[in-house]
């Protein structure tokens, strides 16, 4: 017998919903109540699938959390290939929600782990520490053609803003970690290491959870630094790092800037690239895998690891 799933895709005022293998397809308002009553017809062999939509996902990731029903939270992009390689062009939120479900049925998709409610405060306060940095950067760049002093000072007083902001933000984020347990632990690991800052350091423990559970290819494609094989017959390209978590990849090539001139295995794998003419792209990934690397090994092990 197949695989009893359901689609779900989801806006901010509705989810359309596809059930297979009965293929029926129905509609509820995107609030914890419908979802508590739609769940409750739920047996709990059915996989619910559905996009990670952010900021729409919220009230059912909460409700199927405290049922403890199995869930998969896949990518958007991993959806809509899927829809293309089964000759679907069209897209509607019924088709959608259909996609969803095929896809479900069709491929062994891994049961997405909720969040813990500490680390999901962390990736609210993170995802809006971005913004107003991104604000802040933006303010800068207009601060340069302000043209009239009255604008230029109305600039300087948002920039200021702004900075204030973040740095509560930043120490909001950081009272957080230290009164989780689990996060205290380990951003305790992870702080010893050269180059992990305070904002890696939260960005790790927020946009990366399964550091410390994967093996270290795993987590290094989780994270896009793992390159990737482009081969056909006897053709041999350059393998490309490609996917993952942006953010994640972003802040540890800062962390790998600075760890690169003070962790001296790191320093030597830098010092040995250089040497084969390896360009510093390529060697900065290099160093941000490997620095991955020895991060989810002292997670997993629970104890510092020597960098010698």
């Amino acid at each position: 017998m197949p695989q009893p799933v359901v689609g779900c895709d989801l806006s901010r005022g509705f989810i359309d919903l596809c059930r297979l293998p009965s293929a029926k397809v129905e509609r509820i308002a995107n609030t914890p109540e419908a979802i508590s009553a739609f769940l409750d017809t739920l047996d709990r062999d059915v996989l619910v699938v559905f996009e990670a939509t952010s900021g729409c996902d919220g009230d059912l990731i909460a409700a199927l959390a405290k049922r403890s029903h199995p869930f998969s939270r896949v990518k958007p992009r991993q959806a809509r290939e899927f829809a293309r390689a089964t000759g679907v062009l069209a897209k509607t939120d019924r088709v959608d929600a259909r996609v969803l479900a095929q896809m479900g049925s069709s491929l062994s998709l891994p049961t997405t782990v909720p969040l813990s409610r500490a680390r999901a405060e962390l990736s609210d306060f993170l995802r809006r520490r971005r913004q107003l940095v991104d604000m802040r950067k933006a303010e800068k760049l207009h601060r340069h053609s302000a043209g009239q002093d009255e604008i230029a000072t109305a600039i300087d007083a948002m920039i200021e803003l702004l900075a204030r902001q973040i740095g509560d933000l930043d120490r909001r984020i950081a009272d957080l970690i230290h009164a989780d347990q689990t996060l205290a632990e380990q951003a305790r690991l992870l702080a010893a290491v050269p180059g992990i800052g305070p904002t890696v350091l939260a960005t790790l423990l927020g946009e990366l959870p399964e550091l410390g559970t994967l093996c270290r290819r795993r987590i290094a494609s989780l994270a896009g630094l793992a390159p990737h094989a482009r081969e056909s017959g006897t053709w041999r390209g350059a393998r490309r790092i490609w996917g993952g978590r942006r953010k994640v990849r972003e802040v540890l090539y800062i962390a790998a800037l600075s760890a690169s001139r003070r962790v001296p295995v790191l320093v030597a794998l830098k010092d040995r690239l250089r040497l084969k003419g390896k360009p510093p792209k390529t060697i900065l990934i290099a160093v941000a895998r490997q620095l991955l690397v020895i991060l989810n090994a002292m997670l997993r092990s629970k104890t510092p690891i020597a960098l010698a």
